[in-house]
């Protein structure tokens, strides 16, 4: 199971009563069903491919609507042949759909009526429902954090960030096949999402596999920056060493300056020391305090004078 499917399964065991429930539904008639007219009158058809979805529409239906109700299921004709959980309403589907607030005197609404979404708590059942229908998330374990949910208009698409923003989650809409996208890339603002429609387990996996994750990346960053500095440390002792070499090899070495002296025996003692490593064992020896910047200015006389022999 995929992780946007387990948060799907999570988000259709809550309980939703009252206007809440009425806000789901109406987000999942919405985005997930169609009207059909027949010689029988009009009906609504629900399809997904969810079965937990499925049994969330049935209950929503069948716990605040009276009348006619029935299940069925069908496969689809292609490579994969999922199968399709389909509901039918079959009367008051006029009555329904006024009081999920997407029907009026003008016909169908675009957009819900504003008291479907009037709470803080409606906006949240509204956005579990359209996750329900239309949404997808990607597992924390992939380095590409996206959530979306799927609309068919600009203006449906608009009322859904509308509601996000209410949550303080900021999403943005592209245009895909000819529907219309809601995403959401940050992965705090995910995390955000899956609090808003009380998806508490789907949130601490999400965060537990996320914080896990980037701090394998951080460890990893951080080996990186260690051996990267590791391997400057390493060219730079060899260029000393090796200008160090030149002036012994001209017998220039004994020349020298005693603070370069000092400096340069430290470097041919310890080769894989740092300049602040250097520094620390030069003021143990000398009792002379010396920072990383006067080591090597120290360094760079000396490669100087190696310079200069030639």
């Amino acid at each position: 199971m995929s992780f946007a499917s387990e948060i799907k399964q999570e988000v259709s065991n809550k309980i939703m009563k009252g206007s809440d429930a009425r806000a789901e539904l109406s987000a999942l008639v919405q985005l997930s069903s169609s009207i059909s007219l027949s010689t029988l009158g009009m009906n609504l058809v629900f399809n997904t491919e969810n079965a937990a979805v499925a049994r969330r529409i049935f209950a929503l239906v069948k716990d605040n609507y009276t009348g006619n109700i029935e299940m069925f299921v069908k496969r689809k004709m292609n490579l994969k042949k999922n199968q399709i959980y389909g509901i039918r309403v079959l009367d008051n589907v006029k009555e329904l759909l006024k009081e999920v607030g997407l029907y009026s005197n003008r016909g169908l609404r675009e957009v819900p009526l504003a008291k479907i979404v009037q709470t803080d708590n409606n906006a949240r059942a509204y956005l579990a429902g359209a996750f329900l229908a239309s949404g997808s998330v990607n597992s924390p374990e992939k380095s590409n954090y996206h959530l979306e949910i799927s609309v068919n208009t600009n203006e449906h698409a608009a009322f859904i960030v509308d509601l996000l923003k209410r949550f303080n989650i900021k999403a943005k809409i592209i245009e895909r096949r000819n529907n219309q996208i809601v995403y959401v890339k940050s992965a705090e603002k995910i995390a955000d999402f899956l609090r808003c429609i009380e998806a508490d387990q789907g949130l601490l996996d999400y965060e537990d596999i996320r914080i896990a994750r980037d701090f394998n990346n951080q460890m990893v960053r951080l080996n990186n920056m260690e051996v990267a500095n590791e391997m400057k440390t390493v060219a730079a002792s060899d260029k000393q060493l090796e200008d160090i070499k030149k002036l012994r090899k001209a017998k220039r070495f004994d020349k020298l300056d005693e603070k370069l002296k000092d400096v340069a025996l430290l470097r041919e003692e310890f080769p894989e020391m740092s300049l602040n490593e250097l520094a620390y064992e030069y003021e143990r020896r000398t009792g002379t305090a010396v920072s990383k910047s006067g080591m090597k200015h120290r360094f760079n006389r000396i490669h100087d004078l190696a310079i200069k022999l030639k």
